[in-house]
């Protein structure tokens, strides 16, 4: 292919996956209050079912569920996207590359939901451990926008990074990396990963990026297993 048509390609793949997550956005819009409570989820069980949430500005309230309504449209999409990305990238692939098509949009797919679904579970520790920090006599007022930043930016960040172990095992079947390599080099990477984490992670505790830090050594290590299984 040339240039242009790499261009004309890749414009293609952006139109698309927008349109996807525009229509993905309405949908996200209309069941904006179910996730909404979903997203609440952690905060309630952290202080008690009682506690009210607050918004310091008139048209806070409306942003909250269009900000909920964008971001569900985006996770709802994210099929679509991933699929274009393959698309995108699937020519540049030898044919015995691109039977993994299925298998790479569904492990996309699928470690995006867990990062997701491992990001609820970290939540209410590490808002126990922040919230709880420190004497008494200073209480947490609980803003709806400063909570919901909070958690759609670690939805996000758990979401993204759970894609590491595709992310390598794709440069293994590239021969970029090895199995062999990432075993001998894995405390560098441990390092890095640690070090990432505390990089992308809100708030200066350790505590957070410590939960996202176990689950990627972890997600790294099988990529290695599954580099070498199919390397062989």
């Amino acid at each position: 292919m040339t240039v242009i048509e790499h261009l004309e390609e890749l414009r293609r793949v952006l139109i698309i996956s927008l349109i996807g997550w525009a229509v993905a956005t309405v949908i996200g819009l209309i069941i904006s209050g179910f996730v909404l409570e979903i997203v609440l989820g952690p905060v309630k069980h952290v202080l008690g079912a009682g506690k009210p949430i607050y918004f310091t500005g008139p048209i806070d309230k409306v942003f909250l569920y269009f900000k909920i309504g964008i971001f569900t449209g985006f996770v709802l999409s994210s099929p679509i996207i991933i699929w274009q990305v393959w698309t995108f990238v699937a020519p540049g692939l030898h044919r015995n590359e691109r039977r993994f098509a299925l298998g790479f949009v569904g492990s996309a797919v699928g470690l995006f939901a867990l990062g997701i679904g491992f990001a609820f579970f970290a939540m209410p520790i590490a808002l126990r451990f922040l919230i709880g920090f420190g004497t008494s006599e200073v209480q947490y007022l609980p803003i709806a926008s400063n909570y919901i930043n909070f958690v759609l930016i670690l939805i996000a960040i758990f979401g993204v990074t759970f894609e590491l172990p595709l992310a390598m095992t794709m440069l293994g079947l590239a021969g970029i990396v090895s199995a062999k390599f990432l075993s001998r080099n894995r405390l560098k990477f441990w390092l890095g990963i640690f070090t990432g984490a505390n990089m992308v992670t809100p708030g200066i505790d350790p505590l957070t990026p410590t939960l996202l830090t176990v689950p990627l050594i972890i997600l790294f290590e099988a990529s290695i297993l599954v580099i070498r299984a199919l390397r062989r």
